[in-house]
């Protein structure tokens, strides 16, 4: 009986030895999960986030990357105000939560109490939105040609010549197509005094554009005739191009750096060559104002 007792004692001893073990892998589960969670709000994968901002950005033309009112991130000015800040002067300085090392504040829960973060390793890549000087140079040019293509258009609309003047925003640039009939009679290069006004209103456009303008002269598939000047479409496409440029260079003064220009023949019909039609709208000029920068490279 004595014996026994003894074995239950030292059995019962054991385990209040042991019960501390318990607390300990309650604690430890604790403080793990509680720092998964600290990690898990503070992590951000910087480029995904970059790419959002900078869209939102760009759409809005804003130059924030964050919406007003919103309860994302804050930027560092935004992070030193608001209900972490208070929460944190009323805990006596307790570095527990609110402000990180950054100064950006994470909101956490339905109460609005504040939990630290640390991102001094992120503040560089998620810092406000800055748009580089290429980002700069490319809006001003879309604002120029914008503004070019809605001067031509109004022109065009107010002197009745939408039946010889097309103008269209096309990849390369801002594309203004000439008829044959508003330019030349019928297999000649020489300009017709009627198209001089909307050439000088052109010039004056041009003056300023800041941006290479390419002419380009084109015909139809019909040979030239056995009487005419020009040996074949290719001359007669180039000499049409290259009167256009003369008016600019001598009637204009035009700085010649501003220019290229080409013949084309019937190579890049823009209409059907079998129909009386589709011919009559590919002989043209077009002048395209040339977009220097591309909005991706």
């Amino acid at each position: 009986m004595r014996q026994r007792n003894r074995r239950q004692g030292r059995s019962r001893g054991k385990e209040n030895r042991d019960r501390w073990m318990i607390t300990y892998a309650d604690l430890i589960t604790l403080l793990l999960i509680f720092f998964i969670i600290l990690y898990a709000m503070s992590s951000l994968d910087t480029q995904k986030y970059a790419i959002v901002t900078g869209s939102l950005s760009d759409t809005f033309k804003s130059g924030s990357p964050v919406l007003e009112g919103g309860n994302g991130v804050l930027d560092g000015n935004q992070g030193n105000t608001g209900a972490a800040v208070s929460n944190e002067q009323e805990a006596g300085g307790s570095t527990g939560g609110g402000l990180s090392s950054g100064g950006n504040v994470k909101e956490s829960g339905s109460n609005g109490t504040g939990t630290g973060t640390d991102t001094s390793g992120q503040n560089g890549e998620t810092a406000e939105h800055q748009p580089s000087a290429r980002e700069l140079a490319f809006r001003e040019q879309e604002a120029k040609l914008a503004a070019l293509m809605g001067v031509i258009t109004k022109y065009v609309e107010d002197n009745n010549l939408g039946e010889q003047i097309f103008v269209a925003d096309k990849p390369q640039g801002i594309a203004i197509t000439l008829s044959d009939r508003f330019l030349f009679d019928a297999g000649k290069a020489e300009l017709k005094s009627p198209a001089f006004p909307a050439l000088r209103q052109l010039s004056g456009l041009f003056r300023g554009i800041g941006a290479t303008i390419s002419i380009e002269g084109h015909t139809d598939n019909v040979p030239v005739t056995a009487a005419s000047d020009y040996t074949d479409n290719w001359e007669l496409s180039g000499a049409r191009a290259l009167s256009v440029l003369r008016f600019f260079l001598d009637n204009e003064g035009l700085s010649p750096d501003t220019f290229q220009y080409a013949g084309y023949a019937d190579t890049r019909p823009a209409y059907d060559n079998t129909t009386v039609e589709g011919r009559q709208k590919n002989r043209r000029v077009e002048l395209i104002v040339l977009r220097q920068l591309q909005e991706k490279e």
